[in-house]
């Protein structure tokens, strides 16, 4: 089944009873990303009967609803829920706030907190310094949410710093390590096992169960990094833990 949103095709399929899955594609890509990020905001807008969650990723939306709310009518409650949507799709509503949130986080790329920083600039061909001003360069786009809860998926890398992932995944990666893996960088919330390059790491919290808010980014933000001192990260992480 197909509909369009901003001229962009999709196709709605069901992923069992209570999800609907409306892809916009099939690779990573930042203007499929950004039709996504759109039919997200359309949709929260939208305000459909029995929608009880909305989880945009790299090229898709998944819906999530209570069937019961659209078991009506000659389809299935999938088929009827998205109908609805390409509805909505083809008349947005207009004031569906499509712009996330600017975020900046500081970032340590001195010393213990960049174990990988050397290698990155080898595969690159350039110094310390110039991998740290093009990492800090752009604005990037959180694509997705996943892995671990709060973990930001960034899109806007600059292609001199594609790098690929370690052979020899670490088990332990310190809580806020800031690493790249291929074309993407993102933000390790909590100590987990993984294989990107650590770049630098954050003192910022990016997921706490106890905040009103758990994640500290959402799909559709832009994060900035920006470089600060081993000094002035540790000020930053002695007034979060206190």
């Amino acid at each position: 089944m197909a509909a369009a949103v901003a001229d962009f095709a999709v196709t709605f399929e069901p992923l069992g009873e209570t999800t609907l899955l409306i892809r916009f594609g099939s690779r990573i890509d930042v203007q499929i990303n950004a039709h996504v990020q759109e039919a997200t905001a359309i949709l929260r807008s939208a305000r459909l009967p029995g929608v009880v969650d909305l989880v945009p990723a790299y090229a898709s939306v998944a819906l999530i609803y209570a069937p019961a709310a659209w078991a009506d009518g000659d389809g299935m409650p999938w088929q009827n829920l998205a109908d609805a949507v390409g509805s909505v799709f083809s008349a947005p509503p207009r004031h569906a706030d499509v712009d996330g949130a600017l975020v900046h986080i500081p970032v340590c790329y001195d010393g213990e907190n960049a174990p990988d920083l050397d290698r990155v600039a080898r595969i690159a061909g350039l110094d310390r310094a110039e991998v740290i001003a093009l990492h800090t360069a752009p604005d990037y786009i959180v694509a997705m949410l996943g892995f671990a809860p709060g973990f930001p998926y960034l899109l806007g890398l600059d292609a001199a710093l594609h790098a690929p992932r370690r052979m020899d995944p670490r088990l332990r990666v310190p809580r806020g390590s800031v690493a790249i893996g291929g074309e993407q960088t993102g933000i390790y919330p909590r100590e987990l096992p993984g294989g990107w390059q650590l770049v630098g790491r954050t003192p910022l919290v990016l997921f706490d169960p106890w905040r009103a808010t758990p994640c500290l980014l959402a799909a559709g933000d832009r994060v900035r990094f920006h470089a600060i001192a081993q000094h002035a990260f540790d000020v930053l992480e002695k007034d979060r833990s206190a």
